[in-house]
């Protein structure tokens, strides 16, 4: 089959002529980004600019070049470019932005003292259907306009005003992690040591109406209380020594601060603590590891066991709205883990889970 271009025959000059002015005419109408998406040459068409040089171009790096208004202002922004540019479906993106930036940011603490934590930063917008895309440094310039200052919700809540208004958005959302340490005492020799705690503060904004989150990885020992008692009845009825099972686990307290409240990181912790006591320890002797097997036997516990007792103390503590415990018990006697996952009101309510979420409940020390 013979295929055909649009140009049926090779056109004369007149014609040539007749395409260069309404080219030309085109071009004047048209934005920087509209004519570098179809061909930066044709900028030479533009009066004042027939003797650019393009595609001829100096590989000398220009040291003294800057960058005036005038010169910014002709920079192509393809990602503020029009509708006809967008890729694929029009359709609205939920969350679009970035993800792992880092920086130093300062935060209080219950007792009144300040910390310095390297922090990882994720900031999302939502984008709507006819827009190509957003200035994702935008982002990061809100952010930094607020990160000399001590950090708090409140804080977060300007650096999401900020960027919203900047990109003209509806929905957005600012997620920060970092670990938080706090001195923790021994069992019984009275030895203190740091424990790092994983902790992600959030502020959600969905329809107009804004949430504050905060997320905690607590990290305990669990013995099985099945095999416990197996244990003790080899113990029992035939004289046999036999040890239960106990594993390293991970639960994953995520709640939603109450207006009004002020829940500190120190009291996420305390309540996770209070729930299940048996949180690895730092600093050991060896009291302290007899100390910890006796905690742990007084205090056997199913994945089950555990997503309720979590949720128990949060249910009593006001400052605490919706919350969701996931919990991972890394079997020391299966090759796999036993998981848990039980929620509390709408914000955190799931059809479908990602399918490696339980697998990021890992403790890397």
């Amino acid at each position: 089959m013979n295929i055909q271009g649009r140009i049926s025959h090779a056109p004369d000059r007149q014609e040539a002529e007749e395409a260069l002015e309404r080219l030309r005419a085109w071009a004047m109408a048209a934005t920087e980004t509209e004519i570098a998406t179809l061909d930066p040459v044709i900028a030479r068409l533009l009066p004042g600019r027939e003797g650019a040089s393009y595609p001829d171009l100096s590989r000398r790096y220009p040291e003294e070049f800057r960058a005036d208004a005038a010169y910014k202002a002709t920079l192509p922004d393809l990602q503020n470019g029009p509708a006809s540019l967008i890729v694929g479906a029009k359709t609205q993106i939920q969350h679009v932005g970035i993800s792992n930036f880092r920086l130093p940011i300062r935060y209080h603490t219950r007792d009144n003292g300040d910390l310095t934590l390297e922090t990882s930063v994720t900031g999302t917008v939502s984008l709507e259907a006819e827009k190509k895309g957003i200035n994702m440094s935008r982002i990061m310039r809100s952010f930094y306009a607020h990160a000399e200052r001590t950090f708090s919700f409140d804080v977060i809540e300007a650096a999401l005003d900020d960027y919203k208004a900047d990109l003209g958005s509806f929905d957005a959302r600012i997620q920060m992690r970092f670990s938080f340490p706090m001195t923790v005492g021994s069992l019984r020799s009275g030895l203190a040591g740091w424990q790092y705690y994983n902790i992600a503060l959030e502020v959600v904004e969905r329809a107009g109406v804004r949430k504050k989150i905060v997320h905690l990885d607590y990290v305990y020992s669990s013995t099985c209380p099945c095999s416990l008692e197996l244990s003790e009845h080899a113990r029992a009825t035939r004289g046999q020594l036999a040890t239960p099972h106990s594993q390293r686990s991970v639960a994953r307290i995520s709640v939603v601060v109450e207006p009004g409240g002020v829940l500190w990181f120190e009291d996420l912790i305390d309540m996770a603590r209070a729930a299940v006591p048996t949180e690895t320890q730092v600093m050991v002797k060896r009291e302290d590891e007899q100390a910890f097997a006796e905690l742990n036997a007084a205090n056997p516990i199913f994945v089950e066991d555990a997503a309720r007792a979590f949720a128990g103390v949060l249910l009593a503590d006001w400052r605490v709205g919706d919350f969701r415990v996931l919990a991972s018990h890394q079997e020391s006697l299966h090759s796999h883990d036993a998981v848990s996952l039980l929620t509390e009101g709408p914000t955190f309510a799931a059809e479908s889970l990602d399918p490696r979420l339980f697998a990021s409940l890992i403790h890397h020390g």
